[in-house]
């Protein structure tokens, strides 16, 4: 069960980073798809910078609480955009992300006690 956890923690932290160097970058499906909810491209780069330090903070044992908790967020204000545009797959994906989350978070808080 630990492997589980691990591979689960690792692959959310790739997406988490992903998609943090993605709006760092100015992709134009993010610029696209933010613009509309009042993200400015200073804004953007500001959430994909979060999302990079939430998925890097998800690593690190100590901090794994942590970077869940800025993933999370970052994902929840993403999946309320999703819903908003009635991008189901996209919501679905990012929903399914969260519930992940919590699970490592909880893995992680149990492990410690």
């Amino acid at each position: 069960m630990k492997i589980f956890y691990q591979v689960i923690t690792v692959i959310l932290m790739l997406l988490a980073v992903s998609s943090g160097i993605s709006k760092i970058m100015l992709m134009e499906q993010d610029v696209m798809f933010f613009a509309p909810y009042g993200f400015s491209n200073a804004l953007l780069m500001i959430f994909g910078v979060a999302q990079v330090i939430g998925g890097l903070l998800l690593m690190p044992f100590k901090t794994r609480v942590l970077g869940a908790i800025i993933v999370a967020i970052t994902f929840v204000i993403s999946l309320v955009m999703l819903l908003m545009a009635k991008s189901m797959l996209f919501a679905a994906v990012t929903l399914v992300s969260l519930l992940l989350l919590g699970m490592v978070v909880k893995e992680r808080l149990s492990a410690s006690s």
